[in-house]
């Protein structure tokens, strides 16, 4: 493993015209994290010395996703091909003497061992002058190819539309992917021309170049899913799909249970421990922590939350950010909680509203209570203290504090503080009048009579 610096250079220049968005392409999420936050965060994995992006067309929405990253940004305009995107690289890499990984914003799911890889091998055997990686699609379609020998020494990279059918033929696919020595990279990309079918100036010929001069370069090789590229809504939808995948096998392999896998969708950031149980149709947000022996049911939407040991969530259950459901406690259905902390045992089993709120060990929280926390304008908090019991259809209009063992009657609406052990009713007073439906009815009866013969 080379200890040898490196700078990322990301390319994200194009127009992304397919999307069809506002929205920059390398900026569509996958997994909830921009494409090139997932590159970003890989090669900071890997300690990269220096992160450059090529933009280009909507280059205001990439520099104010990368600046709080520590990413330098360059420009390419106008867009001349690959090898022309790359060599604004150097203008943001003055003086750099590492290695340079060239990557590209809307090829998003390069693991770090595959980048590593890619670093090693430009130091071992032969010193190759670059190393290209490659993959075998199941249809090679419109790809450059690679023409190499057993041991990964690169015979002739040709772009599709310059290459002759025995060429086409090759079934090792040029991904764009390089690693270069800085050294070398510039000098070589000031030789690369245009004479080609695009008109462009393409990064792979500094392969041929590098050849010409005697320097030969090599290859290696990923799988198709780790360099499909996205220029589109349905390929996105596509990669997405492949991370889901290989995240689904990673939660069960590390100990949870997921009865229908393929309907359980994880955010970039997703903890899930040890014997956590997911039933079928439960989306994860970004922010959401797992811990073990949780059970959540079907068709529950948890982000920016945490779950702790031994809890219970659903079905139809919303967790948003800032929730903090203790251990042993229960989330039930189409209960939603925001901004609260939920002691151990604690419960809200049915049909409420629980944000901008502390619920104390073992308090019960009854059906169709809301913590009334927004008068327009602030937010407010509610305290439930241990082992209190909230009466169903209850509305508590914070700020209030609802004391330990303290006893809330149903249908109350409760606005001030209520002490420890007492009972809290809020509500009008019953009256009971004998009679007084049957003779409604009566009326009633005659008034439409009396209205069907006019």
């Amino acid at each position: 493993m080379t200890n040898i610096p490196f700078a990322a250079l990301i390319l994200a220049a194009g127009k992304g015209t397919r999307m069809k968005s506002n929205l920059h392409k390398v900026l569509h999420p996958i997994a909830g994290r921009p494409m090139l936050g997932h590159l970003i965060t890989a090669v900071d994995t890997l300690g990269a010395a220096a992160k450059v992006v090529v933009t280009g067309a909507g280059r205001e929405q990439v520099e104010a996703f990368v600046a709080p990253l520590g990413v330098a940004v360059t420009t390419q305009e106008p867009q001349l091909g690959t090898a022309h995107a790359v060599q604004q690289g150097e203008i943001a890499l003055p003086g750099f003497d590492g290695d340079v990984l060239i990557l590209y914003g809307d090829v998003p799911l390069v693991r770090p061992e595959t980048m590593q890889a890619m670093l090693d091998r430009l130091h071992g055997d032969g010193e190759p002058a670059a190393v290209v990686l490659g993959f075998r699609p199941p249809d090679a379609l419109a790809y450059g190819r690679i023409v190499a020998g057993i041991d990964g020494t690169i015979g002739k990279m040709v772009e599709y539309k310059d290459a002759t059918n025995e060429e086409r033929a090759v079934d090792l696919c040029n991904s764009g992917l390089m690693a270069v020595r800085a050294a070398d990279l510039w000098p070589l990309l000031a030789q690369v021309g245009n004479d080609n079918a695009a008109g462009e100036y393409y990064l792979p010929d500094i392969v041929m170049i590098a050849a010409s001069q005697g320097r030969k370069s090599a290859v290696i090789e990923a799988e198709a899913w780790e360099v499909a590229g996205v220029n589109s809504r349905a390929e996105l939808a596509t990669v997405e799909a492949e991370w889901q995948h290989r995240r689904r096998a990673l939660a069960m392999a590390d100990g949870a249970s997921l009865i229908a896998p393929e309907t359980v969708w994880f955010a970039y950031d997703t903890l899930v421990g040890r014997d956590v149980l997911i039933e079928p149709q439960v989306f994860f947000g970004p922010g959401v922590t797992i811990e073990d022996s949780v059970t959540i049911h079907a068709f529950s939407h948890i982000e920016g939350a945490i779950v702790r040991s031994g809890a219970e969530i659903g079905p139809y259950a919303r967790l948003r950010p800032g929730a903090d459901i203790g251990e042993n406690a229960r989330i039930g259905n189409f209960v939603e909680v925001k901004k609260a902390r939920f002691g151990k045992g604690a419960k809200a089993n049915h049909l409420s509203y629980i944000g901008d709120a502390e619920v104390g060990a073992k308090a019960n929280i009854g059906a169709g209570t809301i913590t009334c926390n927004y008068d327009g304008f602030l937010k407010y908090k509610t305290v439930i203290g241990e082992g209190a019991f909230i009466g169903s259809n209850s509305a508590l209009v914070a700020p209030v504090v609802i004391g330990d063992g303290a006893i809330v009657g149903a249908g109350s609406v409760i606005t001030r503080d209520i002490d420890g052990d007492a009972l809290g009713v809020a509500r009008g007073k019953q009256e009971s009048r004998p009679g007084w439906a049957a003779k409604f009815r009566a009326m009633m009866a005659t008034k439409k009579a009396a209205a069907q013969k006019s």
